[in-house]
């Protein structure tokens, strides 16, 4: 995958996704040299080319992990509420 800095990300974004869109082209976008994102075809279905998985199912997944290892009595809310205080 290429990689590509922010600012010519910005002078080139026409050609970029041009690139992206026609050619299927990937790139790493940067910025002061560390990796920040992606740029990647979508395909047909609408989902990113390389997503192995549903962000929502994950989320939920890690939900109910979160839950069945809970201890305190205090819910999740009720502790940053006291820890913002």
């Amino acid at each position: 995958m290429e990689e590509i800095g922010i600012r010519e990300l910005k002078m080139h974004a026409s050609e970029i996704m041009r690139k992206v869109r026609e050619e299927g082209a990937r790139y790493t976008v940067t910025y002061h040299g560390k990796p920040v994102g992606r740029l990647i075809p979508v395909d047909e279905e609408g989902a990113a080319g390389d997503e192995r998985h549903d962000p929502w199912e994950e989320m939920k997944r890690l939900s109910k992990q979160i839950e069945d290892g809970w201890q305190s009595e205090k819910s999740g809310l009720e502790i940053l509420s006291e820890m913002r205080r």
